[in-house]
Order: C-alpha cells, then structure tokens, then sequence
C-alpha cells in the first residue's frame, strides 16, 4: 500500500500502521469474559431498527455505549456490567457486525446509524445521556452530539479522530482519501476467507496485547458482513467531523492511546489529538499509557477511572 502518492506530506511514522490497519481491515477486540452472563436483568429495548439494536441493564442516569467498527457490543460488557449498579446502560448492537444481520448492502452505514442512533434516544425518552463511543462508534457520537445537540449530554470518544484519514498526512481530504477507500474495501470484499483471517490475525497484534484478546477480534470480525464492514470502512476514512467542531456545546473527553512498545509513541499522539481536537471549544484530552486501539480491554482499571470522573 502506498499512501505517499495520495499524500505527498505524510510524514507519519509506521509506529502509526496499526491504527491505520484498523480502519483498513477492521478489526474487534473483547475483554475475556466478554461472554459471561450479566449479572442484571436485561431487556431489549421497544425499538425496531434494521441500523441497529439495543440491550438495556440497569437504572439511574442514561449511558449509552457505542462499539467501534466490526465490533460486538461485548466489548463494553464488563464496563456495563459495572455501570449497571447506579446507571441505566444501553448496550448498542449495529447492524452487520459481529453476526448482527445486514440487509443495506454497499450502501451507506454511518450517517444512518446516526440517525437511528438519534431516533432511539428520542423514542426511549432519554433525557440528555451520556455517550461513550470507540474508534468508529466515538465518530458516530461526534456526528450525534453536533447534528443533535439537544439528545447528549456528554460525550466520550476513545481513539477517535475527527477525520481518520488524518492519519495518512496533514495534506489528506475526505476526497482525496476516496479512491483509497474504494481499493480497500474491493480488497476486503474480494479475499477469501482464509486470507481475511490472516489479515484479523496479524492486523490484531497492533491493536491489542494480550492474545486471548487478540483472538476475540479476529472470530468477532469473521462473523461480521464483510459488505457492512466494507461500506462502513469507505464512510470513516472519508468522513471529515472537524468543520462542525467550533459550533460544539456539548462537553466532550477524548482518549488516546499511547505505548511506546510498539504503538503510538506518546510525544507524536498528543501532537496528533491535539491537532485534530483545536477547534473543539473546552475539549479534555486524556492520554492513556500502555495501551494501543483497544484502550478499555488493555487498561481496564485506568479506563473504569477515567469513565468515573466522566459521568460525575
């Protein structure tokens, strides 16, 4: 793959591959009890959806939870089950990842997740929740809060950029990142299924630690619709969240990931969400150490607290 023809001022290092690799491949991560039963009630929300469904546990003030791309909501499990105990969560389930039947084909998939994202809010009553949302999801809550700014209350994104295609330099547009979005998902379209596989497997390792976690992603992005996948894929490398960023009012807390083993290195990741985020007017920046992509499954305990502080 060379970016450099698109983009002849990308001076990113290949510490910055894997997460590019995320977008590319789109990988999952699970936490490894991600499959234990919870330990509350749970319930499927009254809400009919072909974009997406919905798990509700618990009870007190609203969370809504987003997975990222290709992901299950058992992501968010053990942050749920957790939360459960003073917050009413609703465990977010989109359509054609992880299993979740897909019938929209090539078609669009983020601007209609967000869209029904905002219809469940207001057809389940919520009063201005919180909004946590990984990688893909943590876009889809940005394109909420600025679309709907009336239906959140707070926001979280964790490794979210703006616009993703930053990443391949500071020259990229959601333009010029197109075609390169188009080869993408032909290929991954185009693979057999021993070949993605082998893309999971080794894609895996730049975004997760620990092995079992490691192989959690790989079986959750085989059961995905590669179609949903491939669709999803083309909307986050050529979707460009920065220009609605100065109108913001709702309060937004950005983690980042850093690891200087083998991620991104903490110097280059602030300059880089620090960038992005300028214009988003009272934006907190977290930077979370020793970990890559997955930041609740590589540091749990430091997530649980900076989550805390959140919904205080």
């Amino acid at each position: 793959m060379r970016f450099q023809t698109a983009f002849p001022r990308c001076r990113r290092p290949l510490a910055w591959f894997p997460i590019i690799v995320a977008i590319v491949v789109a990988c999952t991560v699970g936490q490894t009890d991600a499959r234990a039963e919870p330990a509350h009630a749970v319930q499927t929300a009254p809400f009919t959806s072909d974009r997406l469904s919905v798990e509700v546990i618990g009870s007190g003030p609203d969370v809504v939870l987003i997975p990222g791309l290709a992901s299950s909501r058992e992501v968010w499990r053990p942050l749920a089950t957790r939360l459960a105990a003073t917050h009413r969560v609703h465990l977010v389930q989109l359509a054609g990842f992880a299993g979740e039947p897909w019938s929209h084909g090539d078609g669009p998939f983020v601007q209609p997740e967000v869209d029904e994202l905002a219809r469940y809010i207001a057809e389940a009553g919520l009063d201005h929740p919180a909004v946590i949302g990984h990688s893909m999801g943590g876009l889809s809550g940005l394109l909420l809060a600025q679309q709907h700014p009336d239906r959140v209350g707070r926001l979280m994104i964790v490794d979210t950029l703006p616009f993703y295609s930053a990443l391949f330099g500071p020259g990229a547009t959601a333009e010029s990142a197109r075609p390169f979005a188009a080869q993408f998902a032909a290929g991954m379209l185009a693979a057999d299924d021993a070949t993605f596989r082998s893309q999971q497997a080794q894609t895996a390792m730049g975004l997760a630690r620990d092995p079992a976690m490691r192989q959690t992603m790989v079986e959750w992005s085989m059961a995905s619709d590669r179609h949903a996948v491939a669709a999803a894929l083309t909307d986050v490398m050529t979707t460009d969240a920065r220009p609605g960023l100065a109108a913001m009012t709702t309060p937004v807390t950005a983690l980042y990931a850093t690891d200087a083993d083998g991620g991104p290195p903490p110097a280059m990741a602030q300059a880089l969400w620090t960038q992005e985020y300028a214009s988003l007017p009272g934006v907190t920046l977290i930077a979370v150490d020793g970990s890559r992509h997955f930041i609740m499954a590589d540091q749990p305990a430091r997530f649980d607290e900076i989550v805390d502080q959140f919904l205080k």
